[in-house]
């Protein structure tokens, strides 16, 4: 009997345990940015596309979250993650409201051509 009352609490340190390590993964975090975020950016603070998108979303009076990677120990596991996922190993990678949107072109080019504001749900007068 004693025996069984340390076993349930021992599981669920382990699965507590396990839950947590799977959520530190570099795919979990990514997901979770992506998902939990209305703007992500992922980024190198050295790069001069990452800084234009970052002065974009700016200029719009939008916060992203940025994701520094080059700041980050595992920088580079998010980086495969973002290959497996968008087939992209650059950076900037922006994310609106779950969608890529893709590189520093690209978010130049979908607000020029109004895909942007429609991710944000503004109009093209706001």
């Amino acid at each position: 009997m004693a025996l069984a009352r340390l076993a349930f609490p021992l599981f669920v340190v382990l699965a507590a345990a396990g839950f947590a390590a799977a959520t530190r993964s570099p795919s979990a975090f990514v997901q979770n940015a992506i998902y939990s975020n209305r703007i992500t950016i992922f980024s190198k603070t050295y790069c001069p596309y990452s800084i234009r998108a970052k002065r974009l979303f700016r200029d719009l009076k939008e916060d992203p979250y940025v994701v520094e990677l080059d700041l980050r120990e595992d920088g580079r596991d998010i980086q495969s993650v973002l290959l497996d996922l968008v087939g992209r190993h650059t950076v900037p990678q922006v994310f609106v409201n779950g969608q890529h949107v893709g590189g520093s072109d690209d978010t130049v080019n979908a607000l020029a051509n109004g895909q942007l504001k429609k991710l944000l749900g503004k109009s093209q007068s706001q």
